[in-house]
């Protein structure tokens, strides 16, 4: 059974730094990312990773984290990352970890993907000014 469990949202200051856990459990998958949602607002992709092979991936971030949010995995662990730095009052919102196979919408849309095959419960992270 695949289990998805983010851990690591917080309440912080501006100019602050978290980092998000997603620790994944029943299977390695190859496409996995951050989505965030605020209220009010539309889900965004804010951070994916593809893994091509066994030592090459890719990565691609949303304009506005780009040099602030940096996405990891720990393929021993099973389990990928968000760090995040300088965080703003716009970085505020339920962030959740999505992944799929090979193939997947999230592996050939990455950011702009509508739906995944695997999400997790979401983390929340308030960023106060």
């Amino acid at each position: 059974q695949v289990q998805l469990v983010e851990s690591g949202g917080d309440s912080v200051q501006a100019g602050g730094s978290l980092k998000l856990s997603c620790a994944v459990s029943g299977y390695s998958f190859p496409c996995m990312g951050w989505f965030r949602q605020a209220p009010g607002k539309e889900r965004e992709g804010v951070a994916v990773r593809h893994s091509i092979g066994e030592t090459n991936y890719t990565e691609s971030y949303t304009e506005s984290v780009k040099g602030r949010f940096t996405i990891s995995k720990d393929t021993a662990k099973n389990t990928l990352y968000l760090q995040m730095t300088s965080l703003t009052p716009e970085d505020t919102a339920m962030y959740y970890c999505a992944a799929d196979f090979g193939g997947s919408q999230l592996c050939r849309w990455g950011l702009t993907a509508t739906q995944a095959g695997y999400w997790g419960q979401g983390t929340q992270v308030t960023v106060s000014s």
